[in-house]
């Protein structure tokens, strides 16, 4: 005898649903989820495990290509990227109160406080710095 059918002859039905936010529509990777891309909806307990609130997923990316109707967890999303590949940034090498700024291209893309390899545009030289800002790499001197 399955366990639902012996808890249905006991008494217990299965289990309620509960209430899930889901995309109202489909989101395309990179794109930057708010509170509005959610539906409220009744899903089964085990499918919503791992379901992320919608004002958790707020201010997140995507991670790759979401379509509408989905539940949301953790590894469909990403930390916002302040920086992307490919694009001008902003170089601050920083020590104590002397900062050089320079133009430069970064590399790779992130988020706040993770690492970036970037090229400096009048010299080519690689660099490897923390992204502390839209569009902006600093480079702690040695």
């Amino acid at each position: 005898m399955s366990v639902l059918l012996a808890l249905m002859l006991l008494g217990a039905g299965p289990a309620e649903d509960v209430q899930v936010a889901v995309l109202s529509h489909p989101i395309e990777k990179g794109t930057r989820l708010e509170r509005g891309d959610f539906d409220s909806e009744a899903r089964a307990p085990a499918a919503a495990r791992g379901a992320l609130s919608a004002d958790d997923a707020s201010g997140m990316e995507a991670a790759r290509n979401l379509t509408a109707g989905n539940i949301v967890r953790r590894s469909d999303l990403m930390k916002p990227q302040l920086v992307r590949r490919g694009e001008p940034v902003t170089i601050r090498i920083v020590s104590g109160a002397l900062v050089i700024t320079s133009s430069g291209r970064a590399l790779n893309g992130g988020g706040q406080g993770e690492m970036v390899r970037v090229v400096t545009t009048t010299t080519n030289r690689t660099l490897d710095g923390t992204i502390d800002g839209s569009g902006s790499v600093r480079i702690a001197a040695p």
